[in-house]
């Protein structure tokens, strides 16, 4: 099998890979998937995605296609890099493998005015025409005219709220905060039309290609706020140079006053997700996160 091969027929893969003939590598594909470097008869290298054994469930209906989905939408923007979808079958997804390289100045300013470029190419509602994951959840994408503030708390913060106090990933205490914060939404501000947005933007989903451009992966991707992808890549430290990204970004497409107060808000969602899948470790960012919302101090910035 090789690249043109796979391309013309690819529900041939599992078959090749039972058969072993193709060489695989595991490489590290996240907390959800397990995942490969499959190197093809002609030389060519595909990163390989697959529901793992080790799951207590069946992989979701609609998971790999759902997030072939949205890295085509991504794609057809033709503004920042995304790898082609190769394979999207019920229980693998194969994309073009991209080289890792060092991240530099100037793939991190390239990055910024991108990215800019991909949410200005808009979405027509809010959520997506294709049901929604975020991590191994699902996300409500069910396309809505807004305003924004109603759709994110109702379909990104409380579906997640709900399922963290559920598993006890979250107290009364910390419930109190963030249902404070749904009942305020509107008075943060910040209201924009749909962005075409990657969804899950946290450092770790960024690759830093050898062709010394930044690649998006694993998205979440759907028509939402340009400021929740920002204020995503802000956490778990940041990505290297995000001063440089952020200064590209917002010379390219200058963001609202008061974004530097918003961020708090937007990786609330992402932050319950973490309760939601990962339990009470991460109780304490989401308190810390909703009481600098309400308190408009928040200074969880992106721009280091």
């Amino acid at each position: 099998m090789d690249l043109a091969y796979l391309r013309a027929h690819p529900e041939q893969l599992p078959t090749f890979l039972t058969h072993q003939r193709i060489r695989e590598t595991p490489v590290g594909g996240g907390d959800i998937c397990a995942a490969s470097r499959l190197t093809l008869d002609d030389g060519h290298s595909v990163f390989a995605k697959t529901w793992p054994e080790r799951a207590q469930r069946p992989v979701p209906e609609g998971f790999f296609a759902t997030e072939a989905a949205g890295l085509r939408w991504l794609r057809e923007a033709g503004t920042v890099a995304v790898p082609e979808v190769l394979v999207a079958l019920p229980d693998l997804l194969a994309l073009e493998w991209i080289e890792p390289g060092e991240p530099s100045v100037d793939a991190a300013e390239r990055f910024g005015r991108e990215l800019a470029g991909l949410h200005r190419a808009r979405a027509s509602a809010f959520g997506a025409s294709w049901p929604g994951f975020i991590g191994a959840l699902p996300a409500d994408n069910t396309p809505h005219d807004g305003p924004w503030a109603d759709w994110f708390a109702r379909t990104r913060l409380l579906p997640y709220l709900r399922h963290s106090v559920d598993n006890q990933a979250l107290d009364a205490r910390a419930a109190g905060l963030v249902e404070e914060v749904v009942a305020r939404i509107g008075e943060f501000g910040g209201e924009e039309p749909p962005a075409r947005i990657h969804g899950d933007l946290w450092p770790g989903n960024l690759i830093w290609g050898a062709d010394d451009r930044v690649w998006l992966v694993d998205p979440a991707a759907h028509g939402g706020h340009r400021e929740t992808d920002l204020a995503q890549l802000a956490l778990f430290g940041g990505p290297p140079h995000g001063a440089r990204i952020m200064a590209a970004y917002d010379e390219s497409w200058p963001l609202a006053d008061g974004w530097r107060q918003r961020v708090p808000l937007h990786q609330l969602h992402l932050m319950l997700v973490h309760t939601a899948l990962f339990g009470a470790a991460y109780r304490d960012s989401v308190v810390g996160l909703a009481r600098a919302t309400l308190s408009g101090a928040g200074r969880a910035t992106v721009d280091g």
